[in-house]
């Protein structure tokens, strides 16, 4: 098993899970969060971190899509282990449906 990011992230971006995290298993995008799905120890303190309830088991219905998603923009974007402030429109976004459509972005964050 292992934890993911989910499309609840995105325009959000609530970082209070790194912070938790003992083997720094974030990345970081412009405007979510992922889990390096082979780095991640499944330790699950990060799940109740995450204010959008972005962070879910692999073991739920329909989350090899997210696993893959996940381990793709890991391997691209940098790493993340110090909170940040959540992006200015997070509390509007939270919630909101179809958000990998709408506001998804490959570009990386700035780690740190």
């Amino acid at each position: 098993m292992t934890y993911i990011v989910n499309d609840a992230c995105i325009a959000c971006k609530y970082t209070d899970c790194v912070e938790v995290c003992p083997v720094d298993c974030f990345y970081e995008g412009e405007n979510m969060l992922v889990i390096h799905p082979d780095e991640c120890i499944d330790c699950g303190v990060c799940e109740p971190e995450c204010p959008a309830d972005a962070i879910r088991p692999d073991t739920e219905p329909d989350m090899e899509k997210w696993v893959e998603f996940n381990r793709k923009y890991s391997e691209l974007w940098p790493v993340i282990i110090t909170k940040k402030d959540p992006l200015p429109d997070a509390e509007e976004r939270d919630g909101e449906e179809g958000k990998l459509e709408k506001y998804f972005s490959e570009a990386p964050g700035e780690g740190g």
